[in-house]
């Protein structure tokens, strides 16, 4: 029981985080951006590629919200957070070995990418591991 009250709380985290991004992304671009020193030129092509960019981080951030409350979106919830977090963070790294260092927030947003990633598949690890799934997995224990 506790285990499960800290993987709620971790997705709930997690998805509100991603709530927040998509959300930026999506309706106030050129504003979420220079949060973190990436500014905008305000070009329409530019911009619908940063909102098309937020639309399925918000979806993304919702489901990972409802994990937390419905159960049988926990497991995927979880795997799909965690790849998700490490998948950016991975990929600022890319970039950052193409491009060179990028301002300290994007270095920082990098830390936390990975950070949240590595938390995410922890715990899908331990919920893979100790609770039985949907899916049949682990019913024997």
């Amino acid at each position: 029981m506790k285990q499960s009250k800290i993987l709620n709380a971790i997705l709930f985290v997690s998805g509100l985080v991603g709530i927040v991004v998509g959300g930026g992304m999506l309706f106030s671009p050129v504003e979420f951006h220079a949060t973190s020193g990436v500014l905008l030129d305000g070009s329409t092509n530019l911009n619908n590629e940063m909102r098309a960019a937020g639309g399925p981080i918000l979806v993304g951030g919702i489901i990972i919200v409802a994990a937390a409350f419905f159960e049988r979106l926990r497991f995927a919830a979880t795997l799909m957070s965690g790849a998700f977090y490490l998948s950016y963070g991975s990929a600022r790294i890319v970039s950052i070995m193409i491009d060179g260092m990028p301002s300290t927030a994007l270095i920082q947003i990098t830390g936390l990418e990975i950070s949240m990633g590595i938390v995410l598949l922890t715990a899908l690890y331990f919920l893979s591991t100790r609770e039985p799934t949907h899916a049949g997995r682990n019913a024997s224990r």
